[in-house]
């Protein structure tokens, strides 16, 4: 027989629990579990005024954050709007049926003020780390570090060429990444920070060449043009994971930069040795960390680097390349495929690369001159840490190399995650202090995650359990 509601009169009373109605085996209630915030109130006190309205909980917008980046609402105006109707983001952000939720503003303010002077969301992101290797999921010994590039919320019409003035509007008038930029040049001396395709370093006023393309509204990002792809403003992703579950250690938003990419990936495995006590036997990287700086420094600290060398020798004309001569460590010399040597006058260029010279009688009676070079003589140049770089590419053949290689499309995993299910194939929050938020956030949910579905996996059947 067919059923109907019931349309009477309506019940007075209700008796709701919303704890109840959370299905036990819901996200939320697994990462909740995995969440301490319990310092929160504590460390922030010092940011809060102790007179006037009391403003909202600083903890409940965190959580209402990580429900945000954790099931993928990027807009902060739709995240209220879901956790107004969501029984189960209710839940997680310790709301009952009746509590009001926030207004999307307020998080605006608390950014750019208590959040980053209290540096809380990496406080949040170190803790849910803290708890990965609590549970055994950090292995410590073998680490792999990469970078993403990520579109900048921009309009790349709005451009300037970055040898050109720019009269850029006053602070007061000017938007928060302008102010950012502004200051940040201010802070350097009053040298624009270098563009991705200069040789800047990570400090704003170390620059060699200006920036190709500035934007107009948000200049800190970094102009990309590569072949094949439309150029584009973008910032860098750089992530730093154990590879034994792909935990995320370390993450930071940063210019797209090469050299920027060499110098954070010191920073975080530092800081990851300072604030966890762990330091890697290796670290794998693709070429692009192979600048010798780097390996040298990894080499200096006992860390394997398992990483290709960056070197741009070979030539693809048919002439000799640097690896067709042979050094001579004992006598300081190169020789060349004809048996004459190549000397050096001892003298350094740019800090570290030693010149290697033909004798000019030799090279110009050499038979195997049109092979070599069309210069009156050939030179080679040579690294002062080229026994570094020698090091390193001896390991190429290794196998514990080629599983440094192949454990290394984890941390590409961790990218792949990013942005086809946590949506962030583009930044929504402008300048770098942004960017980092943005970068923190989705790798503290992509560890929360992470965590909960290997630590809250449901039992084997019965039929698999007796098989094995």
């Amino acid at each position: 027989m067919m059923g109907r509601r019931e349309e009477g009169q309506g019940q007075f009373f209700y008796s709701f629990d919303l704890d109840k109605v959370v299905p036990p085996d819901h996200l939320v209630r697994q990462i909740d579990g995995l969440l301490d915030l319990s310092w929160v109130h504590r460390e922030l006190a010092p940011y809060y005024s102790h007179t006037g309205r009391p403003s909202i909980d600083p903890v409940l917008m965190i959580r209402m954050l990580i429900v945000g980046y954790v099931f993928a609402l990027r807009s902060e105006r739709r995240l209220c709007a879901e956790v107004q109707v969501n029984l189960a983001y209710r839940w997680f952000c310790k709301l009952g049926i009746e509590d009001r939720i926030p207004d999307h503003s307020v998080f605006c303010r608390a950014r750019h003020e208590r959040f980053r002077e209290s540096d809380a969301l990496r406080r949040v992101f170190e803790g849910v780390v803290a708890m990965c290797i609590a549970t055994g999921l950090v292995g410590g010994e073998a680490f792999s570090i990469d970078a993403s590039l990520i579109k900048a919320d921009v309009d790349k019409k709005k451009r300037m060429a970055g040898d050109q003035p720019i009269a850029w509007p006053k602070a007061e008038e000017a938007s928060h990444a302008v102010r950012e930029y502004l200051a940040a040049l201010d802070a350097a001396g009053g040298d624009e920070d270098g563009g991705g395709d200069g040789g800047g370093s990570s400090k704003g006023g170390d620059r060699h060449k200006p920036p190709k393309e500035v934007s107009l509204t948000d200049p800190q990002a970094t102009w990309v043009a590569r072949p094949g792809l439309d150029p584009f403003f973008a910032y860098d992703a750089n992530y730093l994971i154990d590879n034994k579950a792909g935990i995320i250690l370390d993450a930071v938003g940063t210019r797209a930069n090469r050299t920027v990419e060499i110098a954070i990936t010191q920073t975080m495995v530092e800081r990851v040795e300072r604030r966890f006590d762990l330091r890697p036997q290796r670290l794998a990287g693709d070429t692009v960390y192979g600048a010798v700086r780097l390996l040298k420094w990894l080499v200096d600290r006992n860390i394997t680097p398992h990483v290709p060398v960056w070197d741009k020798s070979a030539r693809t004309d048919g002439t000799f390349s640097r690896a067709d001569f042979v050094f001579d460590q004992q006598h300081n010399i190169y020789i060349c495929p004809g048996g004459a040597e190549l000397t050096s006058t001892g003298n350094i260029d740019q800090g570290h690369i030693v010149y290697y010279r033909a004798s000019k009688s030799v090279c110009s009676q050499c038979s195997l001159k049109p092979k070599c070079t069309t210069a009156t003589v050939r030179k080679i140049t040579r690294d002062l840490n080229e026994d570094v770089r020698d090091r390193v590419r001896a390991l190429a053949d290794t196998e514990a190399f080629q599983q440094s290689r192949r454990e290394r499309k984890k941390v590409e995993m961790r990218f792949a995650h990013m942005k086809r299910i946590l949506r962030l194939d583009r930044f929504r929050l402008r300048g770098l202090s942004g960017v980092r938020d943005e970068v923190l956030l989705t790798a503290t949910a992509q560890n929360l995650r992470r965590l909960a579905k290997l630590l809250c996996r449901p039992p084997p059947p019965l039929g698999v359990a007796c098989l094995a």
